[in-house]
C-alpha cells in the first residue's frame, strides 16, 4: 500500500484560526444529524471559548497545506479538541483519561479522510500527555462517527452513556497504557539530563561505546526536538523506568524505515528496573503509536551484541529481515553486522 501525502496538515490552532475556529464548528453541527435541533447555551460557550479548550489540553486544526503556524494564509477545514479530565469542558473523562470533543470538519471539504486524521491526531496527543485513555461521546444517530470510532479501535463503553438534553450519547474509549503500574508518555524539558543518564548507563552495562555512538545515544535533547522521546515511568512514584525515541508523524529516525513503517531506537531501561518487563511496554507502546498513525509494519536496527534486546523482539512477535541487514564498518576497521528486525501490524492483535 502505498502512503500518499494528504493535501492538509494537522496542527495546534493558530492565533488566526481562533476568530473562525467556532464558525466553521457551527456549519459542520448543521449538517450533520442533530443539526434540526437548538444548540444550547453551554454548547454555545464551549465552541466560542477557543482559549479555554486550548488551556484545558490543546486544540488541533486541519488546514490546507500552506500558510504558516501563525494561521496566516492557512484555509481552515478541520478541528478537534483534546481535553485533559477535570477541566470545565471535559464530560466524560476522568482521573488520568483524556476527552475528545468538538471534532468538526467543514461540510465541503469532507470525504477526504479529515476526520479520521484528526482522530488520530487526538489519539496521539493523548499518547504524549501519558492518559490512560482517550474519551469521546457521539449522539445515537451519529452512525457516521460510530463507524469511523470502531474502525479506529474505540471500545463502546455502555455504562457512561448519558442523555444531554434530547439526545443519547453513546461513549467510546480508546485504551492507551498497557499496565497500571507503569505509564508511558513524552519525555518533559526538565528531564533531558535524567534520560541522557539513563540511556547512556543503559548501553554502556551491555557493551562497550565508542565516542561516536555514545554521542549519538545522549544527544537526547536533539532527539525530542526533532523526533519524539517517549519515557516509561513508575505510575506511583513517577520515577524514569526506560526510554524508547520514534519520529515525529510522516518522518523516519533511521535510514531503515520505509513509506508505512515506524521505526524505533534509543530502547534503555534503568538499571534498577530490569525484570520489570519496561523494555516490553515500551515495544508494545511503538507498536501502539505505529497503528494509531495506521502504518503496517514497526521495524528496528539492533546490533549483534544486544542477545536481551533480540530476545524480547523474538517474543513479541518481530522477524529478522536479512535483506535489509548491512556490514558496519567502525573507524578502528573492525566491522560487525547491523541487524534488521521488523513486526507486521495487519496480522497482529491490535
Amino acid at each position: 500500500m502505498q502512503h500518499l501525502t494528504p493535501p492538509f496538515v494537522i496542527r495546534p490552532i493558530g492565533d488566526a484560526e481562533t476568530t473562525i475556529e467556532p464558525a466553521l464548528i457551527a456549519r459542520a453541527f448543521e449538517a450533520g444529524p442533530y443539526g434540526h435541533l437548538p444548540v444550547s447555551e453551554e454548547r454555545r460557550a464551549l465552541q466560542r471559548d477557543v482559549a479555554g479548550r486550548a488551556a484545558s489540553g490543546a486544540v488541533l486544526v486541519a488546514v490546507a497545506d500552506g500558510g504558516d503556524e501563525s494561521g496566516d494564509g492557512a484555509q481552515l477545514l478541520g478541528t478537534a479538541s483534546v481535553l485533559r479530565a477535570g477541566t470545565p469542558y471535559s464530560r466524560v473523562a476522568v482521573g488520568e483519561e483524556a476527552e475528545v470533543r468538538l471534532v468538526a470538519v467543514d461540510p465541503a471539504a469532507q470525504g477526504a479522510g479529515m476526520g479520521e486524521a484528526l482522530m488520530r491526531a487526538s489519539i496521539e496527543t493523548a499518547l504524549g500527555w501519558g492518559a490512560d485513555a482517550l474519551l469521546l461521546d457521539t449522539g445515537e444517530r451519529n452512525l457516521r462517527a460510530q463507524a469511523l470510532y470502531a474502525r479506529l479501535g474505540f471500545d463502546r463503553q455502555p455504562d457512561r452513556d448519558e442523555h444531554f438534553g434530547d439526545v443519547l450519547a453513546f461513549a467510546y474509549r480508546f485504551a492507551l497504557q498497557d499496565r497500571a503500574d507503569i505509564r508511558v508518555r513524552l519525555m518533559r524539558p526538565d528531564e533531558v539530563e535524567a534520560v541522557t543518564e539513563l540511556v547512556e548507563s543503559a548501553y554502556a552495562s551491555d557493551f562497550e561505546l565508542n565516542d561516536a555512538y555514545r554521542a549519538d545515544i545522549v544527544a537526547v535533547a536533539e532527539r525530542a526536538r526533532d523526533h519524539q522521546v517517549w519515557v516509561a515511568t513508575d505510575a506511583a512514584t513517577g520515577a524514569l523506568l526506560g526510554t524508547a525515541s520514534t519520529p515525529v508523524a510522516g518522518a523516519a529516525i533511521s535510514p531503515l524505515a520505509r513509506d508505512g513503517e515506524l521505526d524505533f531506537r534509543f530502547l534503555g531501561v534503568a538499571a534498577d528496573a530490569r525484570r520489570r518487563g519496561v523494555g516490553e511496554v515500551l515495544v508494545a507502546h511503538v507498536i501502539r503509536l505505529a497503528r494509531i498513525r495506521g502504518l503496517e509494519r514497526v521495524v528496528l536496527n539492533t546490533g549483534p551484541d544486544m542477545l536481551a534486546a533480540q530476545r524480547l523482539y523474538d517474543r513479541l512477535g518481530f522477524q529478522r529481515m536479512h535483506e535489509r541487514e548491512f556490514t558496519f564498518e567502525r573507524p578502528d576497521g573492525t566491522s560487525f553486522l547491523m541487524i534488521a528486525y521488523g513486526r507486521d501490524l495487519e496480522a497482529s492483535a491490535a
